[in-house]
């Protein structure tokens, strides 16, 4: 228990699996004692035999791979415009200047308020939930690149600079390559933020998707439906979240 120490992956491993079996433990005390109501706090196995009965109809399935497009084609369009953005204010004072504050502006106004606008701009179609998930992304990502970008040595850059190398040129073989592992991470994390909102992105008229499950569930009180897209959409995070980790340690073994 040291600060900073580091632990076997087996204790690592040991300690994960114990976190779940604690959460566990209490709610299943908790729905067996009937401490809460039954209608409000299914068992546990209810929720798994329902989670079960879901996974084996087409139906579900189709609801599961509509989210997983609009996340990844929301996280996407946000990293792909944002990254590039992000790095332009953190290399460049001026661009820091111009574009920090209107970014920081729009960041803290909730992206469920751009609903109305989204459905005025985009329809109700597809582009509009992905546009929802971009917004709630995108400008995260702006600042978190800048800062990112900020980081980096000044040293390599003067470096660069001797052996003759020009702005743009040093940007792109000095200042990328040494972001890329802390770009992964940030990317790891945005992630996140992709899948939180995407219930909020399928309230926007839909007959599809794990949001539209879930809500549609709720109209009935079914909150075993409800607990198991909540765990479907959580293990689809969990999923995607180790992905990235292990990329990341694939990319940058030495990090």
């Amino acid at each position: 228990m040291q600060i900073f120490r580091e632990i076997s992956a087996a204790r690592t491993t040991m300690l994960a699996v114990a976190s779940f079996v604690v959460i566990l433990a209490a709610w299943l005390a908790v729905s067996m004692l009937e401490l809460v109501d039954p209608v409000f706090l299914p068992k546990p196995h209810h929720v798994l035999l329902e989670l079960i009965r879901q996974l084996g109809t087409g139906e579900y399935w189709s609801h599961i791979g509509i989210s997983v497009f609009r996340v990844t084609a929301g996280f996407i369009l946000a990293c792909v415009l944002g990254i590039p953005i992000g790095i332009f204010a953190g290399a460049f004072r001026a661009g820091s200047a111009f574009l920090e504050p209107p970014v920081e502006f729009i960041r803290y106004m909730p992206a469920v308020a751009f609903i109305p606008l989204i459905m005025i701009w985009a329809g109700i179609g597809e582009w509009a939930k992905i546009l929802l998930i971009f917004i709630g992304c995108f400008f995260q990502v702006v600042l978190m690149t800048a800062d990112i970008t900020r980081r980096v040595n000044p040293d390599l850059l003067h470096v660069s600079y001797t052996l003759g190398a020009g702005r743009w040129q040093a940007i792109a073989t000095v200042v990328v390559p040494a972001i890329r592992p802390e770009l992964v991470t940030m990317m790891r994390l945005m992630l996140g933020w992709a899948w939180t909102y995407l219930v909020v992105a399928e309230l926007i008229a839909v007959n599809s998707g794990l949001g539209y499950a879930i809500m549609k569930a709720q109209r009935f009180l079914n909150t075993d439906q409800i607990f198991a897209g909540i765990i479907v959409i959580g293990l689809l995070g969990l999923f995607s979240d180790r992905l990235f980790a292990f990329l990341h340690k694939r990319a940058f073994p030495w990090i």
